[in-house]
Order: structure tokens, then sequence, then C-alpha cells
């Protein structure tokens, strides 16, 4: 696929992923749908990518979908016929990449405003930085919209309190980016203009250990989310087990007794 609404590249195992419509403020319209659908299944087949990182072009990360594009009905942007496709009955996913599917990691990388649908990657990615000029907000009643699966997700990571705050006040309150780092919304506050060199550097801590083990260790952590402890503690195992019988199981130990880096080979 030609891309014309993100960039995709890959370096040194990282598939970097930039929502490219700043002149929108990277609202999310039909075509940077499919573009991110797409980009996130590279990514995901890649033997060469380890890790993946996401972020925006311009002042905003990502301001949810382009309301110009919004039919007058209310309906979503597919383009397919109503409840033609699975996709349709399930909570739309816009920007989202597939973490539910997907075994490799996601970073994302806040660099500007986010709100609505941009906070979807915030609350599904792995790993989430922000630049010291980040801000987040919800403006779905501003516009006389049901704030849905974005806040029902922010529920599961910030106290109910503040989210109902959020998703109430609409885009009348933002929520700077201290505040967001207290409550744990992001991991780390960084100057703006060093924002991308420190995910890099990020996304590379995480590529230094076994690719396989990360993986297993990812699913594991979403897997068990909605289950009880024991169950997910069994099911975590289960993961263990998998990795146990790779190559890569056989190399860090055997590194460790030699005193040398371990050589992954993701198998």
């Amino acid at each position: 696929m030609t891309y014309q609404t993100i960039t995709y590249e890959v370096a040194d195992r990282v598939a970097v992923i930039t929502f490219d419509r700043p002149e929108n403020l990277n609202a999310i319209n039909v075509r940077m749908m499919a573009e991110l659908a797409e980009a996130y299944a590279s990514a995901e087949r890649d033997d060469d990518v380890w890790t993946i990182v996401v972020t925006g072009a311009g002042t905003a990360f990502c301001t949810g979908a382009d309301v110009t594009e919004i039919p007058e009905d209310g309906g979503n942007l597919a383009q397919s016929p109503y409840l033609s496709t699975y996709d349709q009955w399930e909570a739309p996913q816009e920007a989202t990449p597939p973490f539910r599917t997907m075994t490799k990691p996601i970073l994302t990388a806040v660099n500007g405003i986010c709100c609505g649908a941009g906070l979807d990657l915030v609350t599904t990615s792995d790993i989430v930085i922000a630049s010291d000029r980040a801000e987040f907000f919800d403006p779905h009643v501003s516009i006389g919209v049901v704030s849905g699966r974005e806040m029902v997700r922010l529920a599961r990571v910030l106290p109910r309190s503040v989210v109902l705050r959020m998703a109430l006040t609409g885009r009348f309150e933002r929520m700077g980016v201290q505040r967001a780092y207290e409550l744990g919304l992001v991991t780390e506050v960084v100057e703006h203009d060093h924002l991308m060199d420190r995910a890099l550097e990020v996304a590379g801590l995480v590529n230094k250990n076994a690719p396989l083990a990360v993986r297993g260790t990812r699913l594991a952590i979403h897997k068990s989310m909605g289950v009880p402890l024991h169950e997910g503690e069994l099911l975590a195992e289960g993961f263990r087990e998998r990795v146990k019988r790779t190559e890569d199981a056989l190399e860090g130990p055997r590194a460790f007794r030699e005193k040398r880096p371990p050589v992954w080979r993701a198998r």
C-alpha cells in the first residue's frame, strides 16, 4: 500500500508508524483507518520488526475521528454495507492497533494533543511516553456523541472520578501531561524535541531482550487481566512453557554462563 495519511519506517528492528495529517490535527479519516490497519499488520508479520512505535506529526498526536467525514445519520466511517462485516459488530477501532491479537509490543509517543480515539492508543499500548507539550481530553459529549469505548478503556487505567470528569467536561477541560504522569496514564514525560529519540531508546531497551520472551510476557499480562488471579497465573504459565521450547530460551542461560551478550534469533 502507498501511504498518504501515515508514514511507515523500519530500522534497527523498530517499526515507526506516524500519523501524518498534521493540517487536520491527525484526525482519522477512512483512508487513514485502512492505512493504519495495513501498517499494523505489516509490522506484525515482518520478522525484522520486534517493536512498534506510534507517534504523530505536527502539534497533535491524534484528535480522534475526522468529524467532517462522519455521515449525517451518525453512522461509522466504514465504506462497506451496514453490518456486512464482523468488524462493524465490534467496538470501532479507528486508530487502535489490534492489540488483542498482536504479539509485538507497542510503544506510543504522545507528541501533543491527544483526545477522542487518540486516547485508545494510550490505553491499549504497552508503553506510553509523552512530550511535555502533550495534553488529554475527550470531546465526544461536546459534539453530541456518547463517549463510549474510549472512556470504558480509560476507566480501566484511571480512577473512576477522574474518568467521569474528563468524559463529562468534554472539550472544555484538558488534563496536562504532568497530571497524566502522576496518575499513571503515561510512564515518562520527555522534553518535546527529544521525544522520538527517547522513544527509540526505550524501544531499543526492549529489543535487547529475547523477543519471544517479550511477546509471551506481553500476552500473559494482556490475556490474564480479565480473569481471576489464579486462572491468570495458570494462563501466564502456559506462555512460559511455550517459550521454554525455543532456541532463545537456551541461548539466554548459555550467554550468561559464557559472560557474553546473547544473540537472539526470535525462534
